[in-house]
């Protein structure tokens, strides 16, 4: 195990767990009464997390179908947690508002959460919003609950979501520090020789050491062939991107597209970078992917404020490029919170119209994602995040862009553009 060259955790600011946890409650009990809706079931890990700040076994995609925790929100009071890890529930909860789990994917489950709704519920209520129930919830739920609509809980709790308190700023700003603190010891193993797999060990390791919560993102090493042609296929024709990592060799010159995601509090990280394993200086072609790449960013920068929409960042990103300067079947921006990726997101292909629809407020938070691609040269790809303030921005991401950026160094902290 090395021992991180890099700098240490800076001063951390103000964080009020709780305080974070009454206010995101407060506003989607705000939305629900905006909307007409009566309450929500979720099931989606990040939506439960954000409604009650629960702390569920993280794990693969299976376990949370297996073993669902289900948050209960009505418009007024505290929301019930239906978890097979009762002791998760935040401190605040009382006992009588964490029940035992559900099973929504049986005939008897789905009976047991239509009579919990029934005494939840007030007389009355209408509308049901629901994020990812089961088939079976979805089939048996109106008849057992008459003259109450199912309607789509993402129109509640994506407004809810999509403008962070300063607390998940915090929270945000913590994960990615942790993250990249640990990719300076990633950085100095990378050298010809070394598995992707022991690159994963390292950073596993260094994360929980420097207090992460959880990892979220099975880490990327991905070693990209110069050309498309050379593979891996895929059914959309583009770069092959991410690609699981393995016991791969990684060998001299190769160009390395780097993936990770963290949580803190339950809050995301994302990390993006492209390296070359030896530690040699980019060539000129090379550098000249990069240095376009930081024209991308500059543009969008420039318009990231108050009022912008997304359609005037997306326009600005392809300002004066040959291409597309980001992969196709990803995005120019996506947001993150308690989710890796959620809204807003930008230069889908859901058109124009969808990104004029986006207006930039503060509290959001945006992952900038270009990619320049030069078939038969290679490319770069990096990601920033940015917290849109009254006035303009404010970076959260700070690892610098060696080797590709002359003049500083992986270890240079405040150096170049810091």
């Amino acid at each position: 195990m090395t021992t991180a060259r890099g700098p240490t955790l800076t001063a951390e600011g103000e964080l009020d767990v709780a305080r974070m946890r009454r206010d995101r409650l407060a506003r989607l009990q705000a939305e629900m009464e905006a909307q007409g809706v009566d309450g929500l079931v979720l099931s989606g890990q990040g939506n439960v997390h954000y409604a009650t700040g629960a702390a569920t076994l993280t794990s693969e995609i299976g376990r949370a179908i297996h073993e669902p925790v289900i948050a209960l929100v009505t418009r007024d009071g505290l929301p019930y947690l239906c978890t097979p890890y009762p002791e998760g529930a935040p401190p605040e909860l009382p006992a009588d508002h964490v029940l035992p789990p559900l099973q929504p994917e049986w005939a008897d489950g789905v009976a047991e959460m239509a009579g919990l709704l029934a005494d939840l519920l007030a007389p009355g209520a209408a509308r049901l919003a629901v994020d990812d129930l089961s088939a079976a919830a979805y089939e048996r739920l109106p008849a057992l609950l008459p003259g109450v609509e199912l309607v789509d809980a993402g129109a509640v709790v994506g407004p809810a979501k999509v403008r962070k308190t300063d607390d998940e700023l915090e929270c945000i700003r913590r994960a990615q520090r942790t993250n990249e603190l640990a990719m300076y010891d990633v950085y100095e193993a990378l050298r010809p020789g070394v598995r992707q797999c022991d690159l994963s060990a390292i950073f596993l390791r260094r994360i929980f050491e420097l207090g992460a919560h959880a990892n979220v993102i099975d880490p990327i090493w991905q070693a990209t062939p110069p050309s498309i042609a050379q593979g891996p296929w895929t059914v959309h024709g583009d770069v092959a991107f991410p690609t699981s990592p393995s016991d791969r060799i990684l060998r001299d010159g190769d160009l390395v597209l780097v993936d990770s995601g963290i949580l803190y509090e339950g809050y995301a990280s994302d990390f993006g970078r492209t390296w070359i394993t030896g530690r040699r200086r980019a060539g000129a072609r090379q550098r000249d992917h990069f240095l376009r790449w930081c024209d991308v960013i500059e543009r969008v920068l420039e318009l990231v404020r108050p009022g912008t929409t997304g359609l005037e960042l997306n326009r600005a990103a392809r300002k004066g490029e040959p291409d597309k300067p980001w992969l196709d079947h990803f995005y120019l921006a996506h947001g993150i919170g308690v989710e890796s990726a959620e809204m807003p997101f930008i230069g889908t292909d859901l058109g124009e119209d969808f990104d004029e629809a986006i207006v930039l407020a503060p509290g959001m938070v945006l992952v900038l994602e270009p990619v320049i691609w030069e078939d038969g040269q290679g490319g770069f790809r990096a990601e920033e995040i940015v917290a849109v303030t009254d006035d303009g921005y404010r970076l959260l991401s700070r690892f610098p862009y060696h080797p590709f950026d002359e003049g500083s160094g992986p270890f240079d902290d405040g150096s170049g553009p810091w």
